[in-house]
């Protein structure tokens, strides 16, 4: 027969394991939540009656301002090297779609330049982001 007997100590939970846990926990959430940052420029957006929606997970947004500042991942780009950025970006992921998000008061000129470029690189999956008009 087996003598089985209780502890009459309670269980001991080592504690300063569980902080160290808690603090490389938060350490992953804040790296993670900077890796999925998106660049934004304050843009007026343009609206449109009828819009599709995209679910591409990678997608290469290029912001136009009403100045015709290109900027892409919160940099601002000139036009010279755009062509060579949209291509290394297209080489590494080919599925990727082109955004091209444009404040509404934007000269056309300074969005037709951008279509030119992915005309030369003949990329045809490109998105003009607007605005879901109410």
């Amino acid at each position: 027969m087996i003598n089985l007997k209780r502890s009459k100590k309670p269980p001991l939970i080592p504690m300063s394991s569980m902080s160290d846990i808690g603090f490389l926990l938060l350490i992953f959430i804040m790296l993670i939540s900077l890796i999925n940052q998106r660049h934004e420029v304050k843009i007026d957006y343009s609206e449109a009656k009828v819009l599709e929606r995209t679910q591409e997970p990678e997608n290469l947004e290029i912001w136009v301002e009403r100045n015709g500042r290109i900027s892409v991942d919160g940099k601002v780009v000139a036009l010279d090297d755009l062509e060579q950025l949209i291509a290394g970006t297209l080489a590494y992921q080919p599925s990727a779609r082109v955004h091209v998000i444009a404040d509404r008061n934007t000269p056309y000129r300074h969005v037709n330049a951008i279509v030119g470029i992915l005309q030369t690189l003949q990329h045809r999956v490109v998105s003009f982001v607007v605005r879901e008009e109410l």
